[in-house]
């Protein structure tokens, strides 16, 4: 069988949607290792919602935001410190303020290297996007919130906790009623856990599935995704619908005795059949792996 070669981690400023009156996604065009990129305005300040994997990736996507802002002070925020969201924010300095909540800062400095080295071996491509990466300290460090007036217009900066890492972090513009999720929540595909014990078990299905029950009970006009299509509400209820019944499932099964290995093969058949069209197949094991360390004793 030929070895499986990830696609260039690239992202291109083309097919910009505009979300509402001074918000624009620059859409990841369903590439794997390429997040939605935000660019949120007001009066006299720019926000911008992740870096693109590496400086190259980032310094497009500063070019954009600068020419954007037509003059307009710039910021830059992260969703959560993963390589493709967070690995060009040295690019930014000097040019933009750099914030981020306190977990999210505290993983990009002691996980950010380790990271680093692994992503470097998912492949060539991946590889070069991440050379040159030096890890950016953040301006501003918060503990849970932050409101960023932009002019005429309030982003709130919303840590949640622990789920998809230790620092996700969320970005609402209430005035226009989009959110910004990160990889708390993806569009067409299975659920990211990355639980790779011993080096990774930040991730927690339980604590994930309770942070997505609150975001789809406070809704949102527009829902960004860390990846994949721009939608509505729905994709929050989605994400939230669908760990749950990974919990469920996993946890019945637990409960029975069976083995990981059977949980992973029944419940794998089991999503897939229920979400045919998603992507990620991979990370239905990761999510039972994860889940059955939490099942209750």
């Amino acid at each position: 069988m030929a070895e499986h070669v990830m696609p260039e981690p690239v992202v291109h400023i083309e097919g910009v949607q505009e979300l509402a009156r001074d918000v624009v996604v620059v859409p990841n065009r369903q590439v794997q290792l390429v997040p939605n990129i935000g660019i949120i305005g007001g009066r006299h300040s720019v926000l911008v919602v992740e870096t693109g994997m590496g400086p190259r990736n980032a310094e497009k996507v500063l070019e954009f935001a600068a020419d954007y802002a037509k003059g307009r002070k710039l910021y830059l925020t992260t969703t959560h410190f993963h390589p493709e969201h967070a690995f060009g924010a040295q690019v930014f300095a000097g040019g933009a303020t750099f914030l981020v909540n306190r977990e999210q800062a505290e993983d990009l400095k002691v996980k950010g290297p380790g990271y680093l080295q692994m992503f470097k071996g998912l492949g060539e491509p991946v590889a070069r996007q991440l050379e040159g990466v030096e890890l950016a300290e953040p301006d501003v460090v918060f503990d849970q919130e932050y409101d960023l007036d932009l002019g005429g217009r309030m982003v709130q900066l919303r840590a949640t906790g622990r789920a998809h890492s230790k620092g996700d972090q969320v970005v609402k513009v209430p005035d226009a009623d989009v959110l910004f999720t990160g990889d708390l929540a993806e569009a067409g595909q299975f659920a990211i856990f990355p639980w790779f014990p011993p080096y990774d078990t930040d991730v927690s299905g339980t604590r994930w599935l309770a942070v997505m029950k609150r975001l789809a009970a406070e809704g949102a006009r527009v829902v960004v995704p860390g990846h994949g299509e721009v939608g509505g509400p729905q994709l929050l209820a989605d994400v939230r619908d669908y760990l749950e019944l990974l919990r469920d499932e996993t946890w019945v099964r637990r409960d029975s005795a069976v083995s990981e290995q059977t949980i992973v093969e029944e419940i794998s058949a089991l999503m897939i059949q229920r979400h045919p069209e998603w992507a990620g197949h991979e990370w239905i094991e990761k999510g039972v792996g994860c889940l059955c360390s939490e099942h209750p004793a």
